[in-house]
């Protein structure tokens, strides 16, 4: 069966690539561009974009399953970038996976669709999308899993929405690399006592996730169908402690400083009113969203997705990490 992977040069998406070619079947990736190294695995390229009508209608022919991965992530932009790739287009797939008759369609969410600002210690899928939104980010995915929960209970397809949170491992372009530019740079600090408990999920266990989804939906799994999981590496660590862990592991020095939530929030609310105001497209150095998710709870119970998944975290932290070192001091050494 062929699978088509969206957004598969990502971090997640080519893991989920790997593995979807492992377990035997045919992958079709969708992306603006080309990924030489993807190709050679056997990964059918199509480039283009899921803001395009036809290029998702083309994509999708011949597919027995879609996982959508592509997404314009951050905390920062206009509402119109974020609803058009995060919401519009999921819509646009799900319309042309639905005509072109693919049977499951998994879809990349977040956890930060349930985030309103506040602890959150150990929930579960029950707890609703939030009042109010602290970005746009959060904000759109979540209109998004709506719209793929929807389109399972109108019955047009088999559908789930995966939430794995705060994605690491060796080659991770995001978070690994940004933590330790800003302890170079001098913009970090720990926010908060630092003793707020977060998820992880390393990014093997995020793909594993996504591709027992797949055989889950394609098999028929009635309880799997129209529902939103937690995805993490089911061990809550301490948020000063991973951001040490991984400049430890880099070889960086970790920042002594320390600011209290009040003031970061406040700092971020202001800072937010003057970027829009002077019309400026970088990121704030802090935002309203980013002192909550520093300084407050945000992990998970993940016992749904081992009920439904058959999900179990399997990689090795410790031993993860001293598979990244060599790699974590070259990316320090380059920011230097």
């Amino acid at each position: 069966m062929r699978v088509l992977v969206t957004g598969y040069g990502g971090f997640l998406g080519a893991a989920i690539c790997r593995q979807l070619i492992d377990q035997g079947f045919s992958v079709r990736g969708l992306a603006r561009s080309r990924y030489p190294e993807l190709e050679k695995l056997g990964v059918e390229a199509v480039q283009g974009s899921v803001s395009s009508a036809e290029c998702c209608q083309a994509a999708c022919r011949d597919c027995g399953a879609v996982v959508h991965t592509a997404a314009k992530a951050g905390v920062w932009g206009s509402w119109k970038e974020y609803y058009e790739i995060n919401t519009a287009a999921t819509t646009r797939l799900l319309d042309a996976a639905a005509k072109a008759k693919v049977r499951a369609f998994v879809h990349t969410s977040s956890p930060s669709v349930t985030f309103d600002g506040q602890h959150q210690s150990g929930v579960d899928e029950s707890v609703p999308y939030p009042q109010r939104w602290l970005c746009y980010y959060p904000q759109t995915k979540a209109l998004a899993e709506q719209a793929v929960i929807d389109a399972a209970s109108a019955g047009q397809l088999q559908t789930c929405a995966l939430r794995p949170h705060l994605i690491w491992g060796l080659g991770d372009p995001h978070l690994f690399p940004r933590v330790i530019e800003r302890a170079l740079s001098g913009r970090l600090r720990r926010v908060g006592t630092g003793e707020n408990l977060i998820d992880v999920v390393h990014v093997d266990n995020a793909a594993r996730a996504h591709v027992q989804a797949v055989q889950k939906l394609v098999a028929g799994n009635d309880a799997l169908n129209g529902q939103a999981l937690f995805i993490t590496d089911g061990q809550p660590i301490a948020c000063w402690e991973w951001i040490s862990r991984i400049l430890t592991t880099a070889n960086v020095a970790v920042p002594q400083t320390s600011i209290s939530f009040a003031s970061a929030y406040r700092i971020g609310a202001m800072l937010e009113v003057v970027y829009k105001v002077l019309r400026r497209k970088t990121e704030p150095p802090m935002t309203r969203f980013v002192a909550a998710q520093l300084a407050l709870d945000h992990y998970f119970s993940i016992d749904r997705a081992k009920q439904l998944l058959d999900y179990q975290p399997q990689v090795d932290r410790e031993a993860e990490f001293e598979r990244c070192q060599r790699w974590l001091r070259s990316l320090a050494s380059k920011a230097k």
